[in-house]
């Protein structure tokens, strides 16, 4: 279960693509366009380039080296693509997806069979396909209502079979099944009667340990004994965001362990299954471990990650160093790799940088580190030769004392020497991560180019609470949501009007799921600090958002509730009504942007429902964005562009930057705008037109 609760929804809108040159040349990144000193001067990148889809994406290569996979359009909607690895001018579709696309797929060890991931219309009930390449026939393995698929195992020791956790018979708890990939059978492995929250398995499918949540929001880690479930070790509620298992060899004789306890950030420990020995492999004091690169021959860990101000890898195992350093010599972005052959022969690697959206390139090892790096294609070519920009790693302070690491984005005109120092305030949009158990970090963000392109400066800012910082940073957020967490926001709004960046009366607010609900406290709780506001799937009232949180996330409920406030008690309802921004509509007096999905399980519209109805009444307007066809976030490039159609005209009228007009960015889009369209230049009559074109 995902322990980002309230996941940012411009996270869900696929990461955008873009080109580089030939392999071992220059990154593109390194020809920047000449400086502008004028909005004017800077070319107007088209929404479409930014938000479309991707001409390829989440590239992949088959276990066994022989098929290229990648994510592309396919009559406009996102579909699994294959080719021979030696001729990629044989790629064909092999999924044949019309609603929303299909974003997450892996390949199994099956000859020519890979399985994706799909659910209806946002709902997150996600359904797990295999898809047979010789025959081009797809069948659902998790063919029940209102089940969302775990995958749990995927061995190349048994390539015809997978394990997997499934909700049907009780909405909470994942019971876990063998399932047959050619014929679709399931066999039970264990029936759930005792609310496991997760399971781990070794490359045999031998069940070996598993996790199961406290009522205290602690976790008990349990160990298999023949047929049972014994607790060999605990985890404190205070290092439940920082603690837990990270892996298994494929033995099963060394289980990985992310672990904070007795320090504050979580270093990587390899566990002696049997004898239950440590041994400390990695650790960093500024920032957790983050991901790892594990011998796909053995699951034995060879590298592990840091996070700080940017991502760092540190080698564990001298196999994989010369190649590592290989990729590092790419560019001076990030470098990461996608997928490794069962040989480990082969790798396809994935590279970056703020101002440089991603390229894939195929890497053949030739076991001494001197192997052979060749480019393949760019993700979004449409954005080579762009005016895209910088982005810069900040360490900000708080009011107390807090180290807020955080990452400004300056418009080209602004910085024209690049410095990462403003030439002269403009106006700036604080733009607020999602979780709030989740970090922004540095790298490509199609949102903050496309904002930095209509002439804002983009704050994101990792207030406490966000996690990678150790666990005293994020159990600092505990009680503290409409609190400290947003008494950073401000004190970095500060920090930027103090340091030239903007000017008081210019900053906008903006973000999705947590970020929305800091756009509603931003406009409630200081209705004086920001100019307007973006919200995206926010929750206006804490009380119901946490009274229908999806049945599946029972295992992290506690946590939940201890982190914010348990509206089964007085106290923690009181808590919950007193920080939700429905009980300060009166305070709202700047122009405000709703979005939200239909179907969204997460924050459902009644949340947006509850404070539009509110603000009506009140007689305060507001601008509400509705598509019927989406859930948390908005997956369909058509809807994800109709969306900022509307938020570029509505920021473009408060701070003043420049707006692409709306123009035909509503085709084939859901959207539709139950009250306040006079208050976007423009959208009234955009919205009369695409009704009328859909009546056609």
């Amino acid at each position: 279960m995902s322990r980002l609760v309230l996941a940012s929804a411009i996270s869900l809108a696929l990461a955008a693509c873009s080109g580089g040159k030939a392999a071992d040349a220059t990154p593109a990144a390194d020809t920047a366009p000449a400086a502008a000193t004028s909005l004017d001067a800077v070319e107007l990148i088209p929404r479409e380039a930014l938000f479309g889809n991707p001409e390829r994406a989440n590239v992949q290569l088959s276990p066994d080296g022989r098929t290229l996979s990648w994510v592309a359009p396919l009559d406009g909607t996102l579909n699994v693509w294959v080719a021979p690895a030696d001729d990629l001018s044989a790629a064909k579709a092999v999924t044949r997806d019309t609603a929303r696309g299909i974003r997450s797929y892996f390949w199994s060890y099956q000859p020519d069979t890979l399985l994706y991931l799909r659910d209806s219309g946002g709902d997150e009930d996600f359904h797990l396909y295999a898809v047979d390449l010789k025959t081009g026939q797809s069948r659902d393995l998790t063919p029940f209502e209102k089940t969302t698929a775990q995958v749990v195992g995927v061995s190349d020791r048994h390539p015809g079979t997978i394990l997997v956790g499934m909700n049907d018979r009780d909405p909470k708890w994942h019971d876990l099944y063998r399932v047959d990939l050619a014929s679709g059978e399931r066999t039970l492995v264990e029936k759930n009667d005792q609310e496991i929250s997760g399971y781990l398995a070794d490359a045999d499918y031998r069940l070996r340990f598993a996790s199961r949540a406290r009522p205290d929001g602690g976790e008990d880690l349990l160990r298999r004994s023949g047929d049972t479930w014994e607790t060999y070790d605990q985890i404190p509620f205070e290092d439940g965001m920082t603690t837990g298992f990270a892996g298994l060899s494929k033995d099963g004789s060394t289980l990985y362990m992310r672990d904070s306890r007795e320090r504050n950030t979580a270093a990587l420990f390899a566990v002696d299954a049997a004898g239950g020995g440590k041994r400390l492999l990695h650790e960093d004091a500024r920032a957790d471990i983050g991901g790892n690169l594990a011998d796909p021959r053995t699951g034995e860990v060879q590298a592990v990650s840091v996070n700080y101000l940017r991502e760092q890898w540190t080698v564990l195992d001298d196999a994989i160093r010369a190649d590592l350093a290989r990729l590092d010599a790419i560019g001076p972005g990030e470098a990461s790799i996608n997928t490794r052959t069962l040989d480990d022969r082969t790798w396809i690697v994935a590279y970056s940088a703020a101002e440089s959206p991603v390229e894939y390139y195929r890497y053949d090892r030739d076991g001494q580190g001197g192997g052979t790096l060749t480019r393949l294609f760019s993700g979004r070519p449409a954005l080579e030769g762009k005016p895209l920009v910088p982005m810069w790693p900040l360490e900000l302070q708080s009011r107390d004392g807090k180290t807020l690491v955080s990452y400004l984005t300056l418009p080209p005109h602004a910085d024209a020497n690049q410095d990462g120092k403003a030439d002269a305030p403009v106006p700036m949009v604080l733009l607020v991560h999602g979780g709030p158990w989740a970090r922004d970090a540095y790298g490509y963000s199609s949102y903050d180019q496309w904002l930095a392109n209509r002439g804002y400066a983009v704050l994101s800012v990792n207030f406490r609470g966000s996690t990678g910082f150790g666990k005293a940073f994020t159990n600092a957020g505990d009680g503290e949501w409409a609190g400290k967490m947003h008494d950073d926001l401000i004190d970095a709004v500060d920090w930027a009007v103090d340091s030239g960046v903007t000017t008081a009366d210019k900053v906008a607010i903006m973000g999705g799921s947590y970020g929305g609900y800091a756009t509603l406290v931003g406009l409630t709780f200081t209705p004086d600090t920001f100019a307007c506001g973006v919200d995206i799937v926010g929750p206006a009232n804490l009380n119901t958002l946490l009274s229908t949180v999806p049945p599946y996330w029972a295992s992290f409920y506690k946590q939940l509730v201890r982190r914010m406030g348990d509206p089964e008690t007085d106290e923690g309802k009181a808590w919950l009504t007193e920080r939700s921004p429905l009980s300060r509509v009166d305070a709202i007096s700047k122009p405000l942007l709703i979005g939200q999905g239909a179907n969204d399980p997460r924050v459902k519209q009644d949340e947006s429902d509850q404070i539009v109805d509110a603000m009506t009444a009140k007689n305060i307007p507001v601008t509400y964005v509705l598509f019927p066809d989406e859930g948390h976030g908005f997956a369909r490039p058509e809807n994800n562009k109709a969306f900022n159609a509307v938020a570029e005209g509505f920021l473009s009228q408060c701070l003043g930057g420049r707006a692409q007009p709306i123009g035909a960015e509503f085709a084939g889009s859901s959207i539709t705008v139950p009250t306040g369209a006079e208050g976007v230049p423009g959208l009234a009559e955009a919205v009369e037109s695409h009704q009328a074109d859909v009546r056609r």
